[in-house]
C-alpha cells in the first residue's frame, strides 16, 4: 500500500481557515469587530500580521504534510490529523459516484477536488486539491476497483469512453432563465416591497436589509444557474451518465443509473410554446439531482430512456385525472393532478403553471402509504403515497378512496416482482 499526499498547492488553500474564523467572528459581531480595529494601532497591526500570516501558513504546510492517502483492494484510506490522528476508511463497494470539479482559482492552478458521494454519508468525502490529470486518474482507477476490476489491472482499464448524448446551447439556457417564474416573481416583490419599507420607514438600512436578499434571491435564480449550468453537457459511459457543466466553476459529475430513484419532468408555464422540459432525478446516496436543464422534450425522453431503460414517458392523454368531486378539496388546481400507472413505473403529475412528473420504477418503491383527511372522506378521495430509496415520496393526489385501495394493494405486489428483474446498481455491470 503506497500512501500519496495531496497536491503542494493544497496548503495555500487551508492557511485561509483561521483568516476565514476572523472573518466569520467580524461578521457574526461587527459592532466589536469595528471597535476593536478602532483601537489597533499601525505598530499593533502590523505585529499582528506578522504572527497572523506565518501562523497560517503554518496550519496550511502543517495540514498538509499530514495528510495521506492509499488505495487497498477493498477501499480508500484518508489519514490525516497532527495531534489527533483520524483515518477513514471509505470501502469501493459504497460509492455510489465520483465527481471531478474545478473552481475558477483551481483551474488556474492545474488542480482539481475529487468528491465521493458514499451510501451512509449525509456530505460527500473530497480530495482537495489533487492535479487535475492525477484526479482523473484516480477517479478511473476507483470506478475500476469499484467495479470489480483486480487492483492489478485496475490502473490499465483508464476511464470509460463516453458518447455525448445532448448539449445544452448557451442562447437557450439564457432564454429558459428569462423565462422562468421564479426570477421575475423576485424582483415583483422587491417593486413592491421596497417602496413600502421606504414610505413606512424612511430608513436605508431597513430598505437594504428587505432589498438585498430578495435581488440576491433573483440574481441567484438566473445569473448563478447560468454560471452553473453553462455548456451543460450528458454523456453516456459504462459507468453511468457523464454530466459536465459549469461559466467558472466547472463539474465532472457522474450518476449511476442503478441508483436512479425517481425521474421529474419539469414544465414551467413559460416553457410550454416552445416545447422544453427539465429533468431532474432522485439519485440514492448522491447529491446530484439535475439530469437536463433545460432541453426540447423529444430530446429529454431519449435521455430519460437511457437513465430508466425500457420506460415510456406517458402522455398527457395517458394521465387519469381525478373524479370531479375533488374540486371541493382543492379547487382549480385539482385539474393539475394525474396518474398512470404502467408494467415498468408509477407516473404521478402535479402542477397546473409549473407542471412535474414523476416516474418512479416499480423496483424502486420502498414502502406505499395511503392518507385521507376529513375533507378527503367526506368527498371519497384519497392519496396515495410510494416512498422511494432516496427517502423521497410522490404523491398521487385525490384518487377515488376505491381505486385508492386497489392501488395501493396492486403497488406493492408490483414493487415485490419488479425487483426480481431489476438492473445492478454497480457501474459496468
Amino acid at each position: 500500500m503506497i500512501e500519496r499526499r495531496l497536491h503542494p498547492v493544497t496548503p495555500l488553500r487551508r492557511a485561509w481557515a483561521p483568516v476565514a474564523v476572523l472573518i466569520g467572528w467580524a461578521v457574526h459581531d461587527p459592532d466589536q469587530a469595528q471597535r476593536q480595529l478602532t483601537r489597533l494601532t499601525t505598530t499593533t497591526l502590523l505585529i499582528a500580521l506578522g504572527v497572523l500570516i506565518p501562523a497560517a501558513a503554518l496550519y496550511g504546510f502543517l495540514s498538509w504534510w499530514f495528510t495521506h492517502f492509499a488505495v487497498t483492494d477493498t477501499e480508500l484510506r484518508v489519514r490525516t490529523g497532527l495531534l489527533f490522528r483520524r483515518t477513514a476508511h471509505i470501502r469501493l463497494e459504497r460509492v455510489q459516484a465520483i465527481d471531478v470539479t474545478q473552481p475558477l482559482l483551481a483551474r488556474v492552478a492545474g488542480v482539481a477536488k475529487l468528491k465521493l458521494d458514499v451510501i451512509g454519508t449525509d456530505k460527500k468525502d473530497e480530495l482537495a486539491f489533487l492535479g487535475a490529470d492525477e484526479a482523473r486518474a484516480l477517479r478511473a482507477e476507483l470506478l475500476a476497483r469499484a467495479a470489480g476490476f483486480a487492483p492489478e489491472t485496475a490502473h490499465e482499464v483508464g476511464e470509460a469512453p463516453s458518447r455525448e448524448m445532448l448539449r445544452v446551447p448557451p442562447g437557450v439556457l439564457a432564454v429558459s432563465l428569462v423565462l422562468t417564474g421564479a426570477t421575475w416573481g423576485w424582483l415583483v416583490v422587491a417593486s413592491v416591497v421596497v417602496p413600502l419599507l421606504w414610505a413606512a420607514t424612511h430608513s436605508l438600512w431597513t430598505v437594504l436589509a428587505a432589498a438585498v436578499p430578495m435581488l440576491g434571491a433573483a440574481g441567484a435564480s438566473s445569473v448563478g444557474r447560468f454560471v452553473t449550468e453553462y455548456d451543460w453537457t450528458v454523456g453516456e459511459s459504462p459507468d453511468g451518465l457523464r454530466i459536465d457543466h459549469g461559466l467558472l466553476d466547472r463539474a465532472h459529475e457522474t450518476v449511476p443509473p442503478g441508483r436512479v430513484q425517481t425521474v421529474r419532468i419539469v414544465e414551467p408555464l413559460l416553457w410550454r410554446r416552445r416545447g422544453w422540459v427539465r429533468v431532474e432525478l432522485d439519485v440514492a446516496g448522491s447529491s446530484n439531482s439535475l439530469l437536463v436543464p433545460v432541453a426540447p422534450r423529444e430530446i429529454a425522453e431519449v435521455v430519460v430512456a437511457r437513465v430508466l431503460p425500457g420506460v415510456r414517458v406517458p402522455a398527457a392523454s395517458e394521465l387519469a385525472r381525478p373524479p370531479r368531486r375533488a374540486r371541493w378539496c382543492v379547487p382549480v388546481w385539482w385539474r393539475g393532478y394525474g396518474l398512470a400507472v404502467t408494467d415498468a413505473v408509477f407516473a404521478a403529475r402535479q402542477g397546473l403553471l409549473r407542471r412535474s412528473l414523476a416516474l418512479v420504477p416499480h423496483a424502486k418503491v420502498q414502502s406505499v402509504r395511503l392518507s385521507q383527511g376529513p375533507w378527503e372522506r367526506a368527498r371519497g378521495v384519497a392519496d396515495v403515497h410510494v416512498d422511494n430509496g432516496a427517502n423521497k415520496s410522490v404523491t398521487a393526489r385525490l384518487r377515488d378512496a376505491e381505486e385508492a385501495v386497489e392501488l395501493l394493494r396492486a403497488q406493492a405486489e408490483r414493487s415485490r416482482t419488479g425487483r426480481r428483474g431489476a438492473r445492478p446498481d454497480r457501474w459496468m455491470t
